[in-house]
């Protein structure tokens, strides 16, 4: 079976990773790239060790009968019309957080992706962790038993030592800080607590340090999420923080508890509660791209092209979800008052 080709679009710090990750999978090549930059073709394939064609045209790169997948690493405002023209020219879809900076434009992905049937993934790549997949595999036991509250927050400082932050720091480009950033902690938290969010309340605010001055939009916000069956969660995205990355995440359910990667389960004898015990797992502990859990997820997304079957676990469908309650939370912040998920829809 020939192997599935990749075009990525843009080349920054996430295209990159993007790339090595894809040469560690077997049955798919990176072939080409997009780029509103000039790039000389045989630097870029000496650079990464794979030929790789380069194109400025957005268009003549999806007009490329060979490419089967597209891979979206741009700036977050061009992620919707980038996902809906790849997918109206038959190509399967990988797209960076967040899928777009406005639900209506989500919707239109949706619609195109569905319509023309394809497949998609997401970069929730958390949800790939090691941490993360032995938190989920412990609920799915029971050994927290019902989960009733759940907090996973997102503390990372985008300041100038960061790559995205020139851009980052625009209303148009960055969003929000849940958007930018943030969405990854209520994805996972979404995904431990596997209910459907009915309202969410969110507040907002930024740090009056002069190095985050130039953000256009508030840097931190919390949100309090009800669920419909009546439980609660709560996230905190916080880019706006002078501290090592922290990817806080406290359960709290029938039967146990987890405390990032410390937990105590009743079911388990021989523990006590008075002490916790701990998960010997790789941590969410780095925002550099480099540790993010890609090779699983892509593997995961390769084989579901493959099956003709969508993907487990950051497919759009579920991305979509995520995104929904994030762009409520948003709404709520700006327009002070709790927004009930059923509202958007109207």
């Amino acid at each position: 079976m020939p192997n599935l080709k990749v075009g990525v679009v843009g080349l920054g710090w996430v295209a990159g990773a993007h790339i090595e990750t894809f040469k560690q999978i077997e049955g798919v090549e990176v072939v080409a790239i997009h780029s509103r930059r000039s790039l000389n073709e045989a630097e870029l394939s000496n650079q990464f060790g794979i030929p790789l064609k380069v194109y400025n045209d957005y268009d003549a790169m999806l007009k490329d009968a060979s490419l089967d997948i597209i891979d979206i690493c741009t700036p977050h405002p061009f992620h919707a019309a980038q996902a809906i023209a790849a997918a109206n020219a038959g190509k399967h879809i990988y797209l960076e957080k967040p899928i777009a900076l406005s639900y209506k434009d989500a919707l239109a992905v949706s619609q195109a992706i569905e319509k023309a049937g394809v497949r998609s993934c997401v970069g929730f790549e958390l949800r790939f962790s090691g941490q993360g997949v032995a938190i989920r595999s412990m609920i799915e036991q029971g050994l927290l038993g019902t989960v009733h509250y759940g907090e996973v927050d997102y503390y990372h400082g985008i300041g100038p030592w960061y790559g995205q932050f020139p851009w980052n720091i625009k209303k148009d480009m960055g969003g929000s800080s849940l958007l930018t950033a943030g969405v990854h902690a209520l994805d996972t938290l979404l995904w431990f607590m596997d209910g459907e969010v009915e309202e969410v309340t969110s507040y907002s605010c930024k740090s009056d340090n002069e190095i985050f001055s130039s953000y256009e939009y508030d840097t931190t916000s919390v949100s309090l999420l009800k669920f419909k069956d009546g439980r609660i969660g709560k996230v905190a995205s916080v880019i706006d923080c002078l501290q090592p990355y922290y990817f806080h995440i406290n359960l709290t359910g029938s039967k146990g508890s987890m405390l990032d990667n410390k937990f105590y389960s009743s079911q388990l004898k021989g523990t006590s509660k008075d002490r916790w015990s701990e998960l010997g797992v790789p941590m969410i502990d780095s925002g550099d791209v480099d540790d993010h859990p890609y090779k699983p997820q892509f593997a995961s997304f390769v084989e579901s092209i493959r099956n003709k079957k969508d993907m487990a676990l950051t497919d759009f469908k579920t991305a979509l979800v995520t995104h929904k309650v994030a762009y409520a939370a948003d709404l709520s912040a700006q327009e002070g008052h709790p927004v009930k998920l059923a509202n958007l829809d109207k």
